[in-house]
């Protein structure tokens, strides 16, 4: 009863600053509502199954109300008005509503269908909507320049870079399950568990089915490694090695966490490689702050790199040569990490402002996902990576820079696959809050 209390408390807080916020986009792109729809499944092509319904983003933003059809009416000085579709049905379990922690956050209304649903909302003309069923929409009223109208989007998706007291509180359940899962998975692989037990290991950690999950588990033993996201579930295969990345999910909210553990059976020159990207992880985080441009700290992991790759032998250059060479991009291909929230790759990371426009990333660091400033209140991962991917590096086994590698150190370790550490960062006023290292 005390934690409903504290949940109820802090969502009322989280939609005050939503309708404050909301009110203000709403104003700028000159509407004078809005109606969030929670999503419509999607069934497979040719067949009668239907796809896991993902919420809508901006609707889960406000409500934790799972489903399809639900439709959210925000107006300025006006409770939020939400109409939960509770059809009649004896296919599927139609749970009642109850007194869930956050009803007190809006007005109630219920409807057995999507069209009862739209007549029950009472919505403006000069209303905006947001949504993936924008043809009932206009149907029911809504203007055709205001289904999902880019500039409102784009002020709404700035503004959830910020993340309340709720959404943080949230976040950290999130963490705390993952946590169990990836303890539980390594207990798995330390026992001598193939990638498909590791998973249900996982998930058994959890306490969740796989269509719950914010993402596909990324389970690799030895070379598979090497696949950035690789999604085999191979049995009856142990290993010396594993990359494990996995999160869960709480009201709609993300973890997303990578570990590398070594066995045994590993190289002791590649466990130690995993110790050293651990700590340079660390310092990664150590650097957070706000003002700080997140291309920065992606730069700076680089040249981290470099140092680490030539401590230990397999390349001839350090830091900012090995960089400049080109030399640390064949090893660490991806960007050092992303927005984290509602979704796993959470919106606006590269929009310029909240009227959106984009920064692009450099052409040395095409993948990296954020190029915004870092501020107070975002909510970012940090994962920087270390893989012997051969398609990557055969380019540098030939040419002018060939001598700058130790090929056969390179090939030895090979059959490790890769490394990668990540960890859910909060930014504070006095720099980043971990979010998982104190879990794992």
């Amino acid at each position: 009863m005390a934690q409903a209390m504290k949940d109820a408390q802090l969502h009322l807080r989280h939609v005050a600053e939503r309708q404050r916020t909301t009110e203000a986009a709403l104003a700028a792109a000159n509407f004078d509502g809005l109606v969030l729809q929670s999503g419509a499944p999607f069934t497979y092509f040719v067949d009668d199954q239907d796809a896991p319904l993902r919420t809508t983003p901006h609707f889960a933003h406000w409500c934790p109300l799972e489903g399809p059809f639900h439709l959210l009416y925000i107006r300025p000085g006006a409770k939020p008005r939400l109409v939960r579709v509770a059809p009649e049905d004896y296919w599927y379990e139609q749970a009642p509503l109850g007194e869930p922690f956050w009803a007190g956050s809006f007005e109630v209304i219920e409807a057995p269908d999507v069209n009862q649903a739209w007549d029950r909302l009472g919505v403006s003309r000069h209303a905006a909507y947001i949504g993936d069923q924008p043809d009932s929409a206009e149907a029911h009223g809504i203007l055709r320049d205001a289904l999902n109208p880019e500039s409102l989007v784009k002020r709404l998706d700035w503004e959830r870079a910020t993340k309340s007291e709720w959404e943080i509180a949230c976040l950290e359940d999130a963490e705390a399950k993952a946590a169990r899962g990836h303890h539980a998975a390594r207990e798995a692989f330390m026992a001598g568990g193939s990638e498909l037990d590791i998973h249900h290991a996982y998930t058994r950690g959890v306490g969740c089915v796989d269509r719950e999950l914010p993402y596909e588990t990324i389970v690799c033993l030895d070379e598979k490694g090497a696949i950035l996201h690789y999604c085999g579930k191979r049995a009856g295969v142990s290993g010396k090695v594993l990359l494990i990345d996995a999160g869960a999910r709480t009201h709609g909210y993300c973890s997303d966490i990578t570990r590398t553990w070594t066995n045994s059976k590993a190289d002791p020159r590649f466990a130690a490689l995993v110790a050293d990207m651990d700590k340079l992880q660390l310092e990664l985080v150590e650097r957070v702050k706000p003002g700080m441009p997140y291309l920065d700290l992606h730069h700076g992991a680089h040249l981290l790199l470099g140092d680490l790759l030539h401590r230990h032998g397999l390349v001839k250059l350090a830091g900012a040569e090995a960089v400049d060479a080109g030399l640390t991009t064949p090893f660490f291909p991806h960007g050092l990490g992303h927005f984290l929230g509602i979704q796993v790759h959470d919106v606006g990371g590269r929009q310029k402002n909240p009227e959106g426009g984009v920064v692009p990333p450099p052409r040395q660091y095409p993948y990296l996902r954020t190029t915004r400033t870092i501020e107070e209140g975002h909510v970012f991962t940090i994962e920087p990576g270390l893989y012997f991917i051969e398609m990557l590096l055969r380019p540098f086994r030939s040419g002018a820079k060939a001598g700058l590698f130790d090929w056969k150190l390179i090939d030895q370790l090979a059959g490790h696959g890769g490394i990668r550490i990540e960890d859910n960062i909060l930014v504070t006023r006095s720099g980043g809050r971990n979010l998982t290292r104190p879990r794992i």
